[in-house]
């Protein structure tokens, strides 16, 4: 079943995503393109209802004010203009701005409330079916939310037909492959092919301080990894990732600088040998997760902790060492513990430690320390756009502290970041 559809244009706002949730929650389907978009672009895009053209602080680029072409403002389509720097701006409150949505998503462009979970994983596995055909598709499989969901959709879809690859590349944390081969192999009985490939990681790692090249390599080493286990089996054609929708729009837009570069966004090879099926590329988070819970996957597996597609390279700040990757794996086990045993678990959508690539004078048993310290990082999201920092009871954190300072061999400070995104981002790096 296809789902109405309203249209955000880019003009410059740093809303289009809360504004394309804003629209969705009202159980419409929203997505953003570019300002340049063209009216044949727009005429062959599905039940498109209405547009919306969406301006702001950006959109003034290179010294000339964007706008939309006006072949696509005469394509008789309803249009809604909005400029938060400008006329028309959106209301404050977000009862107003409700209001205005629903006026103009239902009356004026007369819209109807069809997008929903199960529509949409009805709409993808046909999607992915006339996409695949009877060839054979891999799957990166970290474990993680994004591409456990991928794994039910593509299975729900093609079944055996699929091949999932668990890659160990020496930058997941402490305990998890095994985890990761457990519930896969043996409690899924997913068709699952491990990999270890810690050493060729880090031997391609070592040396490189940017965070961008850490990312790049990292995910090109990845396709590569695949592009290897490919070759062993037969029919493979299509690669299968966990790409959603705020990778897209953090990775760059045409009015909007990159925020960070995502593996499966901006670090894959021109060379690439597969075509690539992306089901989840135009949701949220949340929408994930309400996606795998539709899907029956597990509670547990649903709300598992988010965790980057380059693993702990991106919490071993600058270039890696095999000793602060070490300290970074520890410290954040001890972090975990210590926040499932207070009850934390589930109420703190990510925490992590992070070690820079710098020390600090201490002092243990009586003699001068130069080791690293940790950073403790806690935030809540709804959909990994904005995050606030969680307000952690200082006694846990000075028994984090304490545990950690002792524990972990070559760290004597602990560190709270308080930083919300925005300014700062989830991620150091």
């Amino acid at each position: 079943m296809e789902q109405d559809m309203i249209l955000i244009l880019d003009l410059g706002s740093t809303e289009n995503p809360r504004l394309a949730r804003e629209i969705r929650a009202l159980g419409v389907y929203s997505e953003i393109y570019p300002h340049d978009i063209t009216a044949a672009e727009v005429a062959a895009l599905p039940n498109v209802k209405g547009i919306i053209l969406n301006g702001g602080a950006n959109r003034v680029v290179d010294g000339q004010e964007i706008d939309v072409l006006p072949e696509v403002a005469d394509c008789h389509l309803p249009l809604l203009k909005v400029d938060h720097q400008g006329e028309n701006p959106w209301p404050a409150a977000e009862a107003e701005r409700k209001a205005v949505l629903q006026k103009f998503i239902f009356e004026t462009c007369g819209a109807k409330a069809n997008w929903n979970m199960e529509n949409f994983i009805q709409d993808q596995v046909e999607l992915i079916r006339r996409q695949v055909g009877d060839k054979q598709v891999l799957l990166a499989l970290s474990g993680g939310v994004d591409s456990s969901v991928v794994a039910a959709l593509l299975i729900k879809a093609i079944g055996k037909q699929l091949t999932c690859v668990h890659v160990n590349h020496g930058l997941l944390r402490k305990g998890e492959p095994e985890q990761v081969v457990e519930v896969f192999r043996n409690q899924l009985a997913a068709n699952l092919i491990y990999v270890d490939v810690t050493d060729r990681f880090l031997d391609k790692l070592a040396g490189v301080a940017d965070p961008e090249q850490k990312r790049k390599i990292i995910g090109a080493e990845f396709i590569r990894v695949f592009e290897e286990e490919a070759k062993k089996l037969s029919g493979i054609e299509f690669l299968a990732q966990g790409t959603i929708y705020p990778d897209i729009i953090e990775s760059g837009t045409k009015t909007a600088k990159v925020v960070k570069s995502h593996h499966n966004v901006g670090g894959l090879p021109e060379d690439l040998g597969f075509k690539l099926v992306e089901p989840l590329k135009m949701l949220f988070k949340d929408e994930v997760r309400a996606c795998g819970t539709a899907l029956g996957l597990p509670e547990s597996m649903v709300y598992r902790q988010p965790f980057p597609g380059p693993g702990l390279g991106v919490r071993c700040l600058g270039a890696i060492t095999r000793d602060r990757l070490a300290a970074v794996r520890e410290s954040d086990a001890i972090l975990r513990e210590e926040f499932a045993q207070a009850g934390l678990q589930n109420k703190v959508w990510q925490y992590f430690t992070v070690v820079p690539d710098f020390k600090s004078v201490g002092v243990r048993e009586g003699a001068r320390t130069d080791e690293w310290p940790v950073i403790i990082r806690a935030v809540n999201t709804i959909d990994a756009m904005t995050a606030s920092v969680e307000n952690v009871d200082f006694a846990l954190l000075q028994k984090i502290t304490a545990r950690i300072t002792s524990e972990v061999k070559g760290v004597n400070r602990v560190l709270y970041d308080l930083t919300p995104k925005p300014t700062g981002t989830i991620e150091w790096e």
